[in-house]
């Protein structure tokens, strides 16, 4: 193990930010396309991490080794345009669904990006030490992100085929699925059910979503598709309670009605106790019981002093007003409230992150929206779903951010770098997310986005922006979206994992059952990863363990498969519909 003084040095370096750049990249790329086609995207932490310590270790043979803060900057870099692109594809592509007929520039998506991007990353500069250092929040994809760096340094050669190789198959499978037609698309199509979509969506990506989720969520997913599918559709239908074009309707509302209340549940849980606490205490929180050491480097601010970070944060915020007020057109008042909405959203999001892991990022863009329409009357359509996904963007990055420095914290990262390098990361980010989703947006055209009228889905089924789209725009079938509100809002105040539910109810069946089938392929890599597991020595107290901590090998190796088959196939998505432009613009 590195002593102290070896793991700070050689953090941010040349190399780490080369590779930091081209990871963010990619995997912003991959995750915008996972986010749209899917309706799902899983935090990237934990593959830019085993991806980052094993380029480091290839190009630090000899006599440049890597260090795990080295890593850990890389990775920062390389997970922070993921959010970024979640942001953008969880509300922009709403406008789209809601038929709007405004041109949307590049220049207009790089903007609300960049805004969010600043926004966020002055946001965490100022709020860092507050979550990490004092209120000492789990952060547990954070941990799972130290965990992994620590696990990667011991078996790291294994883990890297079983990356790299599984993300080849999966590039080779979907070629021979989506541009040589030599596999199907769909199997078990035999099967005919009126109004269910039913069968296995041939996709190695999607199981890999189903084993990264694990298998409590997306039981949860799954038990919201029975709900939709055979309960809304075959079961109202059969006794002749609504057709099948009314089915589809309430189906859909059904489930934006639980996702929105469900995120709506998982802000008041946490915004409500945080604020009791800090007004019982007089501003100070007690730390989390979970807590881990932080050593010198890691508890330095991202800035050398208070007021510099008043300063930055004040900059930051009165720039974004100037640029949404003019660039944007939203106007003096509208750009305030959006600033000011922002940093409450990433206040939430922070503490949301931090205890669950969770970041509801389209719920607070959705607020905020609502919000400035009580004031703003006059802003067109365009400019509310701009709102939207400023303030996603921000609570997106925050979240990311703050599970890097808790990262950070157990590792003894200079969180200094580890911000530089999130901003390098943010900014990359931003660029190649607005790029690839309008370059969807032109091969696929704009009415590729959402579901038809039948419910059946579009070529990206983009469930987030859907929900956007909704609160903005009208809801097809209201009593059935105040029914799932409140029952999405009721059962996450009761603390049940339901924020999956609304998912499973809203996307086509096959989706959600090819989804469930890879968190059964988890659960039996869990069965044998605790036959695997030493048992501790009599009366010897086990230390709590997180998720990824002491983690063995047949979880690491699956992990590993799951999060190559999750980038090799969503990225030949990427690359096809850009070869495909490219060829249009030629011609």
């Amino acid at each position: 193990m590195e002593s102290e003084d070896e793991q700070t040095v050689r953090a941010l370096s040349w190399r780490g930010m080369c590779i930091g750049a081209v990871g963010s990249a990619v995997i912003t790329a991959s995750s915008l396309y996972v986010a749209l086609k899917l309706g799902a995207l899983p935090w990237p932490i934990v593959f830019a991490a085993l991806i980052s310590y094993f380029f480091l270790r290839l190009l630090g043979r000899g006599k440049c080794p890597t260090s795990l803060n080295e890593a850990n900057v890389t990775h920062t870099a390389m997970s922070a345009g993921a959010m970024v692109a979640g942001g953008l594809a969880f509300t922009i592509p709403g406008y789209w669904i809601l038929g709007g007929q405004d041109a949307v520039a590049f220049w207009q998506v790089l903007l609300v990006a960049l805004a969010g991007v600043t926004l966020g990353l002055v946001a965490t500069a100022c709020l860092r030490r507050y979550f990490i250092d004092e209120a000492r929040l789990p952060f547990p994809i954070g941990v799972s992100a130290a965990e992994t760096l620590k696990a990667s340094a011991e078996v790291q050669a294994q883990e890297s085929k079983a990356l790299f190789g599984s993300m080849g198959l999966a590039a080779i499978y979907a070629l021979l699925r989506d541009n040589l037609a030599l596999l199907p698309q769909m199997l078990l199509t035999g099967v005919r059910i009126p109004g269910v979509a039913f069968g296995i969506y041939n996709s190695p990506m999607l199981l890999a979503v189903g084993f990264i989720i694990g298998p409590v969520a997306c039981l949860v997913w799954f038990i919201g598709a029975l709900i939709g599918d055979f309960g809304v559709v075959v079961g109202g239908t059969a006794v002749g309670a609504w057709s099948l074009e009314t089915a589809a309707s309430i189906k859909t509302s059904l489930g934006m009605g639980l996702m929105f209340g469900a995120g709506l549940g998982v802000v008041l849980l946490q915004l409500v106790p945080m604020l009791r606490r800090r007004w019982q205490r007089g501003g100070a929180d007690e730390p989390s019981p979970v807590s881990h050491s932080v050593s010198r480097s890691a508890s330095q601010p991202v800035f050398r002093s208070p007021r510099t970070t008043v300063l930055v944060a004040a900059i930051g915020s009165a720039a974004t007003a100037a640029l949404a007020a003019t660039a944007l057109g939203l106007g003096l008042v509208a750009s305030v409230l959006l600033v000011v909405g922002v940093w409450i959203a990433v206040l939430i999001s922070s503490q949301s992150v931090g205890v669950t892991g969770i970041d509801p990022m389209e719920v607070f863009g959705v607020l905020v929206v609502l919000v400035i329409m009580v004031f703003c009357h006059e802003l067109s359509l365009l400019s509310l779903f701009m709102i939207a996904a400023v303030v996603a963007v921000a609570a997106g990055l925050t979240g990311d951010v703050m599970n890097d420095f808790k990262a950070g914290a157990i590792l003894g990262t200079n969180p200094r770098e580890q911000w530089i390098a999130q901003a390098i990361g943010g900014v990359i980010g931003a660029l190649v997310a607005s790029i690839i989703l309008l370059a969807l947006a032109t091969v696929f055209g704009t009415e590729a986005f959402g579901s038809n009228v039948d419910g059946s889905p579009r070529e990206f089924v983009a469930a987030q922006a859907s929900v956007v789209a909704a609160m903005v725009g009208g809801i097809p079938h209201v009593p059935a979206f105040a029914i799932g509100l409140a029952a999405g809002l009721l059962l996450t105040l009761l603390r049940l994992p339901v924020l999956t539910l609304g998912l499973g109810v809203y996307l086509p069946f096959y989706l959600s059952l090819t989804a469930f089938l890879g968190a059964l392929v988890k659960l039996v890599c869990d069965l044998l990863a605790r036959r695997a597991k030493p048992r501790p020595a009599p009366r010897q107290v086990p230390e709590p363990q997180t998720a990824t901590s002491q983690a063995t090998e047949p979880e690491r190796f699956g992990v590993a498969v799951a999060a190559g088959l999750l980038g090799g196939e969503s990225l030949v998505g990427v690359i096809s519909a850009l070869i495909v432009m490219a060829v249009a613009l030629l011609a």
